[in-house]
């Protein structure tokens, strides 16, 4: 199975200091790996039209319902979740990580999950920025992220297989 997450309105590359906060140059985003050796996957810059990420996943029908594993999935059963990392430049020119939003796969509706599991796709579409125009961050559910059962192999711009 695969998970497809979609971002849109991402916030530019540059996060502004504020109280207590640096601020950030070059800022980019990115799926953070489980592995924490691990590269975090296709950054892109805060910039961008848009950001798409194609992660593969195991789906396992459980008693409570459809529990995915993988390399780019976090937390324990029950308690899922992918992470996008955003990372940037501060003031002293160091490169790291200063937000991460947590999308929750404990909020995708179970009847959208069990699609998803039969199609082999589940599709995640959601703005990259929040309400104070800053790059999104902290736990993310419905109605800030839709969840949909997509077809697998379909291309997400054109919709042709």
């Amino acid at each position: 199975m695969q998970i497809r997450i979609e971002g849109f309105d991402l916030p530019g590359r540059t996060c502004p200091p504020g109280p207590g906060f640096p601020g950030y140059d070059d800022v980019h985003v990115a799926v953070q790996p489980r592995a924490r050796d691990a590269r975090p996957l296709d950054p892109h810059p805060g910039d961008a039209g848009s950001a798409l990420w194609t992660l593969d996943c195991t789906a396992r029908r459980g008693a409570a319902g459809l529990d995915l594993t993988g390399p780019w999935i976090q937390g324990r059963p029950g308690q899922r979740f992918v992470y996008l990392t955003w990372n940037g430049v501060d003031g002293t020119g160091v490169r790291g990580m200063f937000r991460r939003a947590k999308l929750m796969l404990d909020a995708v509706d179970p009847a959208v999950a069990a699609a998803a599991a039969d199609t082999g796709l589940l599709v995640a579409r959601l703005a990259l920025t929040d309400a104070h125009g800053r790059p999104l961050c902290a736990a993310v559910r419905p109605p800030a992220v839709t969840w949909s059962a997509g077809v697998h192999g379909r291309d997400p711009v054109t919709g042709t297989l």
